[in-house]
């Protein structure tokens, strides 16, 4: 794929980590209302100044290759496929739009990003930053193309998945943490839809592919900020007192869900999750787990150990007899049950997305009245906007209950252009999904749409249709494990009641995003007691529960 080394750094020459967390006492990036440097500046700040030479912005992205395709789409960019002009090489470039770089701290998030992937050396496992360019719109990051798709879509696809198989990613994803933390790297959101395999053949390698959050560390230093995705979160993380052993408790949890395709920590809240994974209670008696070998589990419990100091390091899993002796593993098959539940995670997201957007679609003209009214009420100046401050004396107005984090991030997610203020569509959608939690008639329009014949109950060919993907394709076994898991009293459809249920279940585990990692956790605040224990308050429904 061409030499790294060559490619990138003599365009991306090494700075000085800046490491925003050397003093833990300091307060961690809570600077959350700067506003949006794009939004309104005629001559936009660099992102990549501390980085990027001054000529380098000559070279356009374009002028060297073709940019394709959409890949894929993230929270804060697009992925093209990237032909290189003269080689032909296919590559991936991953082009983050300034207008998405609300904060002073997501612009420091992608120079790091840049940073570390261009001080990381080369390894078969972590995707090669090939070259950065920049442009008044975007930031591209031209990378190695992975086409060979997710860590969990492959292990479905394949059909046999055995130990073998998940000690071969175990090991990989080992691998990876050995190097980043030889390197003074910490990722801090290993989780498996951030692997993907380069390309469609059987042996083809895993990659590392999203340093978004990671940050450089120096031996014995302490970081306080709450970062990374809820399932895969270490103790210490929510304690906001953590060092790169997070890393080893992450892949702890991705090799539980390899083994047995659910995470170990699961609850339907987040303050349920965060109090799971203090706890810490590991279940290895549902299936398949009595089934799976002492050793495999054995390494799982040192991974997953809950004291930082007893934990393995990233050499001693490489070490464990489980990984060394990987090719003598069990290659019985795990059985249908794991490669169920992990299919069943991507579609049961389908069912509720699709769901909401019925919703969305449906609104009454009583509805859209109400909603107008309240966009006027809140609309103080009368501009036809509504900024951040006037959404939150509004809502405070309209009695609500929201914690400062969740209007911000409600903010952030509604304002769809990204210019800082809401319009009244943009207002519209974010009033939709403020009242669709608790409104059983959008719920009841939503069961609707997928009862088609009007029985009162969604029955297994209307289940099928719903969860169909673009191409009307549907897995029966995926189907029929959904109808299982809704269908709460076996009669073998699903009620409204279950409907409702299931809608309300708590959040996807496997998409749950930076920014509402970094928001929402913040909203749960952890002391330690005196005598040792934790408290736990949850700064939204007012609970507290000592740990």
């Amino acid at each position: 794929m061409g030499n790294c080394a060559a490619c990138i750094r003599p365009e991306t020459p090494k700075t000085k980590p800046q490491n925003k967390n050397k003093n833990k006492n300091k307060p961690t990036r809570h600077h959350h209302t700067r506003p949006n440097p794009y939004s309104d500046s005629p001559a936009p700040i660099r992102v990549l100044k501390d980085f990027v030479p001054s000529g380098h912005h000559r070279t356009r992205i374009t002028d060297k290759y073709i940019l394709g395709r959409e890949l894929g789409r993230g929270e804060f960019g697009v992925t093209y496929l990237c032909t290189d002009r003269e080689t032909r090489e296919a590559l991936a470039c991953k082009s983050i739009s300034k207008k998405k770089l609300r904060t002073a701290v997501d612009i420091e998030d992608v120079r790091r990003e840049v940073q570390i992937m261009s001080c990381l050396p080369d390894h078969p496992n972590i995707v090669r930053l090939r070259a950065t360019y920049e442009d008044n719109e975007a930031v591209h990051l031209v990378m190695e193309l992975c086409e060979g798709g997710e860590l969990f879509d492959r292990i479905v696809a394949r059909g046999h998945y055995s130990e073998r198989a998940a000690a071969g990613v175990a090991r990989t994803v080992a691998e990876v943490v050995r190097m980043c933390h030889e390197n003074g790297v910490m990722h801090r959101d290993l989780k498996p839809e951030n692997f993907l395999f380069a390309n469609k053949k059987e042996n083809a390698p895993l990659k590392a592919i999203d340093f978004g959050l990671s940050v450089f560390f120096k031996p014995g230093e302490r970081f306080s900020e709450i970062v990374g995705s809820p399932y895969y979160m270490a103790p210490e993380v929510l304690k906001r007192n953590y060092g790169p052993e997070v890393d080893i408790w992450s892949a702890g949890v991705v090799l539980y869900i390899l083994l047995c395709g659910v995470p170990p920590f699961w609850a339907e809240t987040e303050q349920g999750v965060a109090l799971a994974i203090l706890r810490g209670v590991i279940d290895f008696k549902r299936e398949p787990w009595p089934q799976i070998s002492d050793s495999a589990k054995n390494l799982v419990r040192q991974m997953l150990e809950p004291n930082p100091r007893k934990r393995l390091t990233a050499q001693q899993v490489l070490e464990h007899p489980w990984i060394l002796n990987a090719k003598k593993a069990s290659n019985v098959p795990l059985g249908d049950i794991v490669r169920t539940r992990l299919k069943q995670f991507s579609v049961m997201n389908r069912f509720k997305k699709k769901a909401l957007r019925v919703i969305a679609e449906h609104l009454s003209v009583e509805e859209v009245e109400v909603i107008r009214d309240m966009f006027t009420l809140m609309d103080t100046d009368n501009d036809g906007k509504v900024t951040y401050e006037e959404l939150r004396a509004g809502l405070r107005k309209v009695g609500s209950q929201l914690a400062e984090p969740e209007m911000k991030l409600l903010m952030d997610v509604a304002d769809v252009d990204g210019n800082g203020v809401l319009d009244y569509g943009e207002f519209v959608a974010v009033t939709i999904h403020l009242q669709r939690m608790e409104d059983d008639a959008h719920f009841r329009r939503a069961f609707m749409y997928f009862d088609k014949d009007g029985s009162g109950y969604i029955e297994l060919d209307e289940l099928q249709e719903a969860l169909a993907d673009e191409s009307g394709v549907t897995d029966a076994d995926v189907v029929n494990e959904i109808m299982r898991e809704v269908d709460a009293d076996k009669d073998g459809q699903i009620s409204y009641d279950e409907f409702v249920a299931m809608m309300k279940a708590g959040t996807d585990w496997r998409k749950a995003s930076r920014q509402y990692s970094r928001e929402r956790f913040k909203s749960l605040s952890l002391n330690l007691m005196k005598d040792g224990s934790l408290q736990l308050a949850d700064g939204i429904t007012g609970q507290t529960v000592v740990v």
